[in-house]
C-alpha cells in the first residue's frame, strides 16, 4: 500500500479546478501537495444519509458511484458536476438498488444526456428493487438508450487510464440470492501503489465471504465505510483484511440511524485509522499520484475517531428516535432484462 501524507484543507473544495486535476492543496508552507495533472481524484460528495462518489481518473475519465437519495432527486450531484465543469460520466456504477444510492440516477442521466455529453455505460449487480425510484432509473436508461451491464466479481471497468484498474469484487459470479445489500457492487481501485475500496451496503455475511474468497484483494489505503458506517458492516475480520490508513463515512451528523455506529468508530480508533465523516467534514476529496494521499475537506474537523465519537454524542444526544423511513415498495416490479452479459473484462 502507498505512503500516506494527509493534508486537510478548508474552503474552496466545492469549486476545484474543473475535472482536469486536483488543482493543488496548500500544505501550510505555500507549496502544492497535489499538483494538477496525473492524479487520481476521489470525491465523496456530501449527500446526507446517502452515497455518491465521483472518481476522476488521471486521463480525465469519470466514474460516478451512486447518486444520493431520491428525496434530493439528483440535485446535489448535478450541482456538483456543473461546478466542476463535468458534462459526461463515462462509467455510472450502481452499487445496489436502494433509493439512497440510486435516488439521483434518473435526474443525472437526464441532465447529462440532454445538456451534456451523456453517460457512457451503467454497471449494475442485476438484482432489482421494488420501488418507484428503481423503475425511474430503468426508465431513464431505456429512454436514452444507455448501455447497461450486469457485473460480477472479476469484471473490470474498461478504463483508458494507464496504471489505473477498477475491479469488481462482488457480487459473486454464481450469485448470492436476491438480497439487495449482499449483492452490492464492491469496487476496488488500484493506481500505482495506492488502493481504494468501496463496498456499498454489504453486510457481515458478505464481508465474511469476501475475506474468505478475496482476502488478498481487499487491502486498501483508503476505504469508504460500508453501509454509511453501520455496524452491520466494517466487521473486525473485514477491517483486518482491508487495513486502511484512511476511512470515509458518508452520513449526516444527525443520522436518524446513528451512523456511523459507535462500534465502527471504535474499531477505526483501535486501528489508528484517520477518519473523515461527511456529516462533520462535508464533501471529502482524496487525491493521489499513486504514492501519497492528500485529503481536502469542505469543513474543518477532527479526524481522530475518538474525537468524532464525541462530536457524534454531542450532536445526537437530543435527537428524537424516529421510525425508519423510505419509499413504499412496488409489488409489481419484475427483474429487469439486461441487454447483454459482458465477458470478465467489459468492452469499451
Amino acid at each position: 500500500m502507498g505512503r500516506t501524507s494527509t493534508v486537510v484543507v478548508v474552503a474552496g473544495l466545492l469549486v476545484l479546478a474543473g475535472c482536469g486535476g486536483f488543482g493543488g492543496v496548500d500544505d501550510g508552507n505555500g507549496t502544492a501537495a497535489a499538483e494538477s495533472g496525473g492524479d487520481l481524484e476521489i470525491h465523496h460528495i456530501d449527500v446526507g444519509q446517502a452515497d455518491s462518489t465521483l472518481v476522476i481518473t488521471p486521463s480525465n475519465e469519470t466514474i460516478l458511484i451512486d447518486t444520493g437519495d431520491y428525496r434530493d432527486d439528483g440535485a446535489t450531484v448535478v450541482d456538483y458536476l456543473e461546478a466542476h465543469d463535468i458534462d459526461r460520466i463515462d462509467h455510472l456504477v450502481t452499487t445496489h438498488g436502494h433509493a439512497d444510492h440510486i435516488g439521483g440516477h434518473p435526474a443525472v442521466i437526464e441532465y447529462l444526456e440532454t445538456n451534456g455529453e451523456g453517460v457512457g455505460a451503467v454497471y449494475d449487480s442485476g438484482v432489482p428493487h421494488t420501488t418507484a425510484t428503481y423503475d425511474a432509473y430503468l426508465d431513464a436508461i431505456e429512454a436514452h438508450d444507455v448501455t447497461l451491464y450486469e457485473v460480477a466479481a472479476g469484471d473490470t471497468l474498461p478504463l483508458e487510464s494507464d496504471g489505473l484498474e477498477a475491479t469488481v469484487l462482488n457480487p459473486p459470479e454464481d450469485g448470492t440470492g436476491d438480497d439487495t445489500d449482499a449483492n452490492s457492487v464492491v469496487l476496488a481501485l488500484e493506481y500505482g501503489d495506492f488502493s481504494y475500496l468501496t463496498t456499498g451496503d454489504i453486510d457481515e455475511q458478505a464481508e465474511r465471504r469476501l475475506v474468505e474468497t478475496r482476502g488478498d484483494d481487499l487491502a486498501a489505503d483508503a476505504y469508504q465505510a460500508g453501509h454509511h458506517g453501520s455496524s452491520t458492516a466494517s466487521t473486525d475480520p473485514f477491517l483486518d483484511a482491508v487495513a486502511p490508513e484512511v476511512a470515509v463515512v458518508s452520513s449526516p451528523l444527525d443520522s436518524r440511524y446513528g451512523h456511523p455506529h459507535d462500534e465502527v468508530l471504535a474499531a477505526f480508533a483501535d486501528r489508528g485509522v484517520e477518519t473523515y465523516w461527511t456529516g462533520v467534514h462535508g464533501t471529502v476529496v482524496l487525491a493521489t499520484d499513486g504514492s501519497e494521499i492528500d485529503v481536502a475537506t469542505e469543513r474543518e474537523g477532527p479526524t481522530d475517531p475518538e474525537a468524532l465519537l464525541e462530536r457524534k454524542a454531542d450532536a445526537q444526544s437530543s435527537l428524537a428516535t424516529e421510525p425508519n423511513g423510505g419509499e413504499r415498495p412496488r409489488a409489481d416490479k419484475v427483474r429487469p432484462s439486461f441487454d447483454s452479459t459482458p465477458a470478465r473484462t467489459l468492452p469499451r
